[in-house]
């Protein structure tokens, strides 16, 4: 019998503008020590479903409309999940089943250590004495590849960065040791290195203690290194599923297909990324409708290919290619119409490297103080940014990886001084920004934004969204009348991929990939001639991401944006950028053109990034299943 079956769940949200149907019809079924991940599109109803059996649903907007869920519990025997009291669940939280949230920003109390709210669990589910939970934290936190865990035992939640957060909700998730653990993607905030030691984890926990593991994410490499089953959904219904192996090698369902060619490939260079639209479409019915040939590539076999593929079963729109991102300024081509067609490269290196140089960071330090307590001297210094110089140049792409906590957030929030640097220079158009004023230095962030890395965290949940991005351009005075103003929000929400409606919605109405787009088109609300995108597609799915890589490329070409790409994933930092910086312990240690760098890497530390990326090749996939049975 499984450890967990759904069957026929639907749940509808209902607000002042009606009814929506969020999960429609969803049955799925977990096995004792299984791994079945949840893939699709942000806003497809995967966190839903999983809120939904731990009764953490808002109420009353969410109503559910039909569905059992079947558990066997430990304590209280084989329950529905959707039918127990309070007080029931409560026991069945984590300690029967274990969540790992998808935003730690938000789900970390901020005013209690990071250690108190591990121990918490531990004292409300087991019989451990407040020594031996502080203990078990402990231990906890070095499973979960804390550095210095005893000290992060005594840190709040803003002293650590998003991906130590992370693995702090991780580390709380397993706490208890559960039968089930709900992933709600783990390991987005995480640099490769790490997430290839917290799969590890996940493994381990499942051949030691028969853990099973229902694993949200967009990442479909993670998938191919952790996956037993895989389940597709699409706007709230489960749209095809199966082994791992076969969704990869033998995809059915065109948006299956889509949304494994949407993936940047490090063997793939430069390209313009196919995007889901590519595969399919929806009738004015609002049935999934697959692409004729033209309109993209199928995937075959691991390989991207154009052709007349399609599923099997599903009617062809004879339509050809989706239209491109929209332009900022009317009357022009979009700069998606004046590049090559879909799949074509695009040279590597275009951005500008004569002439001179937009930024210039010379021996920039950012030390923060330690202190043994409030009123005693500083004993040490942590060095974040430590002696790092580079040079940027109009129109590329600079791209900045490293592990979590080695100081790239820290850069780029100094670079537009949010954090101070302690020495160096900072030339913007020849301009030390470290040395000017604050009524100069606000003058000079129009043309220098950022892409923050928690979209939660980055709006103000009093503002609607409409707000919140016609904020900059009233507070700069641009963009002209307050209608132009308006317009221009609409433009910049559509140019992102978001409704005209999504003006008058909070950030808390939408999704976590969502979010992260509201974000972008407020940075480029004021037309800058840099943006520092911190994290900037990590919170998207794949399909998501493809659309914002192929638009960030796109703005850079028509409006001469520059970027710093501050990124983790290395396969988007292979497809975006034109150099790279290797950081680690505050430092610059490799630097290059990325297909140099990708191709030959020199320090030990890049080699070791490298070798951590997640691989979705079928004869490895097909090896890690064998030996798995």
């Amino acid at each position: 019998m499984p450890l967990l079956t759904v069957e026929n769940l639907t749940i509808d949200f209902r607000s002042q503008r009606g009814s929506t149907r969020a999960v429609a019809d969803v049955s799925l079924s977990v096995e004792r020590g299984e791994v079945v991940a949840m893939v699709g599109e942000s806003g497809s109803g995967k966190s839903v479903t999983a809120l939904a059996l731990l009764g953490l649903l808002p109420k009353p907007a969410a109503r559910l409309a039909s569905g059992t869920a079947r558990f066997a519990t430990e304590h209280l025997g084989d329950v529905d999940l959707l039918q127990l009291a309070e007080t029931e669940l409560q026991r069945v939280r984590g300690n029967d089943i274990s969540m790992i949230f998808q935003e730690p920003m938000t789900s970390l109390n901020p005013v209690l250590t990071c250690g108190y709210q591990v121990v918490e669990v531990l004292r409300l589910h087991t019989t451990l004495s407040a020594e031996q939970a502080e203990a078990r934290t402990i231990e906890l936190f070095g499973e979960a590849q804390l550095p210095r865990p005893a000290q992060i035992f005594k840190s709040y939640p803003h002293e650590i960065s998003g991906g130590q957060k992370q693995r702090v909700m991780i580390a709380m998730a397993m706490a208890c040791r559960p039968a089930l653990l709900i992933a709600d993607e783990p390991t987005t905030a995480l640099d490769v290195t790490v997430q290839a030691r917290i799969l590890q984890l996940i493994r381990d926990l499942r051949r030691e203690h028969g853990t099973a593991v229902l694993f949200i994410t967009h990442d479909l490499g993670v998938v191919a290194e952790i996956a037993d089953r895989i389940l597709v959904m699409y706007r709230g219904r489960v749209v095809e599923q199966g082994p791992v192996l076969d969704i990869f090698t033998r995809p059915q369902h065109p948006y299956t297909q889509g949304l494994l060619a949407c993936r940047p490939r490090l063997s793939i260079g430069k390209v313009r990324l196919p995007v889901v639209a590519d595969f399919m479409s929806t009738d004015a019915a609002g049935n999934l409708v697959a692409r004729a040939a033209g309109g993209g590539a199928a995937l075959v076999a691991g390989e991207i290919r154009t052709g007349s593929e399609t599923a099997k079963g599903f009617p062809v729109e004879q339509d050809a290619s989706p239209p491109g991102p929209l332009s900022f300024r009317e009357g022009e081509p979009t700069a998606s119409k004046r590049l090559k067609s879909s799949g074509s490269p695009l040279s590597e290196g275009e951005g500008g490297r004569g002439g001179e140089a937009l930024l210039q960071v010379e021996n920039l330090r950012v030390y923060f103080p330690l202190r043994k307590s409030f009123f005693t001297r500083t004993t040490d210094f942590v060095r974040a940014v430590d002696d790092v110089s580079f040079v940027i140049y109009p129109g590329e792409t600079v791209g900045l990886v490293g592990e979590s906590g080695c100081g790239k957030t820290t850069l780029g929030r100094a670079l537009l001084r949010l954090t101070e640097p302690t020495a160096g220079r900072i030339l913007f158009g020849g301009t030390d920004l470290a040395r000017l004023p604050a009524g100069e230095l606000r003058q000079r962030r129009r043309e220098l934004q950022l892409v923050f890395q928690d979209p939660y965290a980055a709006l103000n949940p009093m503002l609607t969204v409409g707000e919140a991005i016609l904020e900059p351009l009233r507070v700069h005075g641009v963009g002209g009348s307050r209608a132009e103003q308006k317009a221009r929000v609409r433009e910049l929400l559509r140019t992102v991929g978001l409704s005209d409606d999504a003006e008058q919605r909070y950030p808390h109405e939408f999704s976590g990939g969502q979010r992260q787009r509201i974000c972008i088109a407020r940075a480029l609300a004021l037309r800058p001639k840099l943006i520092v995108c911190d994290e900037s597609v990590s919170a998207l799915d794949v399909s998501v991401q493809a659309q914002v890589l192929n638009l960030l490329n796109d703005l850079k070409r028509e409006l001469g944006i520059t970027y710093l790409f501050i990124t983790h994933d290395l396969s988007v930092a292979r497809f975006m950028s034109d150099r790279l910086l290797v950081m680690s312990q505050g430092k610059i240690v490799e630097a290059g053109p990325a297909a140099e760098l990708y191709l030959h890497p020199q320090h030990p530390y890049t080699q070791q990034l490298l070798a951590a990326i997640p691989s979705d090749d079928p004869a490895r996939i097909a090896a890690r299943v064998g030996l798995q049975t």
